[in-house]
């Protein structure tokens, strides 16, 4: 089993930034892509941000030269640096990672609980 703790979310005004961390815990063999989500009232979950074990990244055109996402792999963390946020940023993030564990050693989907972003105009 993976567990997925997020933290650093909030209430920021218009233009702020946020840094959102997740770190990964539990019976951990491996994990491959790391990746934040997001979901805002009445939408369906989308894509934010995505990194590989190389540290490829992938954005959401919305966000694109606004988020970083970084990640630090002995750790099994994964971060989301939020800049020039905007209102339509508001949404709940989730953290995911893909990996294996010594109970389940097929690879699959974890998530974490999310955490609340809101900008404020």
């Amino acid at each position: 089993q993976v567990q997925l703790v997020e933290s650093g979310g909030g209430l920021v005004q218009l233009g702020g930034s946020l840094r959102l961390s997740c770190a990964a815990s539990g019976s951990i063999v491996s994990i491959s892509t790391m990746a934040w989500y997001r979901q805002a009232p009445g939408k369906q979950r989308e894509l934010v941000a995505r990194i590989t074990t190389s540290a490829s990244s992938t954005y959401a055109d919305s966000v694109k030269g606004r988020f970083t996402i970084s990640r630090d792999s002995a750790k099994n963390t994964v971060y989301l640096q939020m800049n020039s946020l905007q209102p339509e940023d508001t949404a709940v993030y989730f953290c995911n990672v893909y990996g294996r564990t010594w109970t389940n050693v097929s690879a699959r989907d974890y998530w974490g609980q999310g955490t609340q972003v809101t900008v404020s105009s």
